[in-house]
């Protein structure tokens, strides 16, 4: 099983990139969980047609109880991929990371994955504090690999740097290494050789690039991924090879 955490500065892309390789594995094929560990709750958003899934936090405020059935807090989109968000407290009020911890133990006390055997496990992690419980997908073994989205803006590479840090502070316990760098292009000046002297200092590859591109905009208004409105486009080849690359790198032997 892949089970990839997919980090990156607030307003990145990471959505974006996460939502369209889900959408990616399941043409492959494969069965795929998406889990967004962000408080907006929007990871999944375009893989549901633009409707906006219950969060479980929202879900246990609203109903005053924990979930009793998984369907109460997931949906399946596009492809088949089942999606879920933590969603956080009430703003102002609480941790946001302690949702993701919360929601993590419910999914395990219903057996989701034994119950769905999936493939791909893709974790969508806000990456501007990697403390708490956005650390959970990499400190408690969730997740296998990272996946860093940056641009060559510099607050989004000074996020990717802490990210970097925050991973190869659990590498020696075998939790999760950072698989490689995405970037997410904005077309600001210098912005490859930015990313590379960045990817080169942090002793990391860039696995993925992908385009800054009208028809993520166009598809993402139809609330769609690209993978499903426009399977053919340049990014969405893009998505396609990245995920293949993934799948393979989880099939060598160690």
């Amino acid at each position: 099983m892949l089970k990839l955490a997919i980090y990156g500065k607030g307003g990145i892309g990471k959505s974006t990139v996460t939502s369209n390789l889900a959408a990616a594995f399941a043409m492959m094929g494969k069965r795929v969980i998406q889990i967004g560990c962000d408080p907006k709750a929007d990871s999944t958003i375009n893989l549901l047609g633009g409707e906006p899934l219950l969060p479980v936090m929202d879900f246990m405020r609203d109903y005053d109880r924990e979930p009793e059935r998984l369907e109460e807090i997931s949906r399946t989109g596009f492809g088949g991929v089942l999606c879920i968000e933590t969603g956080g407290p009430t703003p102002g009020l609480g941790c946001a990371g302690r949702g993701i911890v919360t929601t993590f133990q419910l999914l395990e006390d219903m057996r989701l994955f034994e119950r769905h055997q999936p493939d791909v496990v893709l974790y969508d992690v806000l990456g501007d504090v990697v403390c708490g419980g956005f650390a959970a997908p990499i400190r408690e073994g969730y997740a296998s690999k990272v996946l860093i989205v940056t641009s060559g803006e510099k607050m989004a590479l000074y996020a990717a740097g802490n990210i970097a840090r925050a991973v190869k502070n659990f590498e020696e316990r075998s939790y999760a290494r950072v698989y490689g760098i995405v970037m997410n292009r904005r077309n600001v000046e210098h912005e490859e050789e930015k990313v590379a002297e960045f990817a080169r200092q942090a002793g990391l590859p860039v696995v993925g690039e992908i385009p800054r591109s009208d028809e993520i905009i166009r598809c993402e208004d139809r609330g769609m991924t690209v993978i499903e409105g426009e399977p053919d486009a340049l990014v969405s080849r893009r998505f396609f090879r990245l995920a293949q690359m993934l799948w393979e790198s989880e099939e060598e032997p160690i």
